[in-house]
């Protein structure tokens, strides 16, 4: 697995934000346009219930801040020159943006101080709750660490598999017929590798390549308009790396059967070698090591199960070709 970019936490600004989230979180600009291009240094949100009081002592003003029902009804209490005072005071913390939540008008106030001190205000109909779940989940997500890495990635029958090799040696191709045998694209070439909350490693396309693949000979091939919606896939949890190598290119311990590890951005990910020569065929061969994978998650091992089954015959004194 060649890294194309190494692996680091990605660079949230308010624009990518909102970028994400417009239509899952509903999002409206309402002001401070001019600070979409600030960054959101902690990737969580924040209710600033205290801090609208006075009390910013431990306020964390370096995240998403959210007014809920709660403090819009408080501000609502106050009168103009005051609630004016405590939002000036608010703007002051260099927050990098406010959410109103539940559909509630934005104060006067509010929209006044966000142009002034450019900080981006939204507005959302979502019930306070169901923003901060969504919105943090989208934000780990964001922030998480990423990396671009050589390779052609799909799913085969629910497992993600990440096609490696040298340049030239069939990545494409053999990506292509597993295509046409029913399994889908993630990826191709360059595959863009996140590291999520859970600890799990997802793969997608590059935003500018995606739903493509180049095949030599051909040229630039758009796969849903050859092969259909179903051929393609937006992400997909990394779950082996097959990388594609030449005879003699394989490491020494490479045996029938054997599963190797590939450390990925640190969360384990089994590897299998498949030696590329002539007349074989290398998506079938790719199929069968995904399936392998997948009955291993089951708890189905036919390398270990066979073991047992010789070791048995053998300490029967049977002959194993009975």
């Amino acid at each position: 697995m060649t890294p194309v970019k190494t692996g680091t936490k990605a660079s949230v600004t308010v624009l990518r934000f909102l970028e994400v989230s417009r239509e899952r979180l509903r999002l409206e600009l309402v002001a401070g346009e001019r600070g979409l291009r600030q960054r959101i240094p902690e990737p969580t949100i924040n209710r600033p219930g205290l801090g609208l009081t006075g009390f910013y002592r431990y306020f964390a003003n370096r995240r998403i801040q959210v007014l809920g029902s709660a403090e819009h009804t408080y501000l609502k209490s106050l009168d103009a020159a005051e609630r004016y005072g405590r939002l000036r005071e608010f703007f002051a913390r260099k927050i990098p943006c406010v959410v109103v939540t539940r559909g509630k008008r934005a104060f006067k106030e509010l929209t006044v101080l966000a142009e002034e001190f450019q900080v981006p205000v939204f507005r959302t109909p979502l019930i306070t709750k169901h923003f901060v779940n969504a919105a943090t989940i989208l934000m780990e997500n964001l922030g998480a660490p990423v990396m671009k890495v050589q390779g052609t990635m799909v799913e085969i029958m629910g497992v993600g598999v990440l096609i490696e090799g040298r340049s030239g040696v069939g990545k494409s191709d053999a990506a292509l017929a597993l295509i046409r045998g029913g399994h889908a694209l993630v990826a191709d070439d360059i595959t863009v590798l996140r590291r999520d909350s859970g600890g799990s490693i997802i793969g997608l396309p590059v935003k500018l390549t995606k739903y493509h693949m180049e095949i030599r000979g051909v040229g630039i091939v758009h796969v849903p308009s050859l092969f259909g919606v179903s051929a393609v896939r937006e992400q997909k949890k990394l779950d082996m790396v097959v990388t594609l190598c030449r005879p003699g290119e394989e490491p020494e311990d490479d045996l029938v059967g054997t599963v190797h590890s590939r450390d990925v951005m640190g969360v384990t990910v089994p590897q299998v070698y498949v030696v590329v020569e002539p007349g074989r065929d290398l998506a079938n061969v790719i199929e069968t090591a995904a399936l392998s994978q997948k009955l291993r998650r089951f708890g189905h091992d036919a390398e270990k199960e066979l073991d047992a089954r010789l070791v048995a015959m053998l300490s029967e004194g049977r002959e194993v070709s009975d």
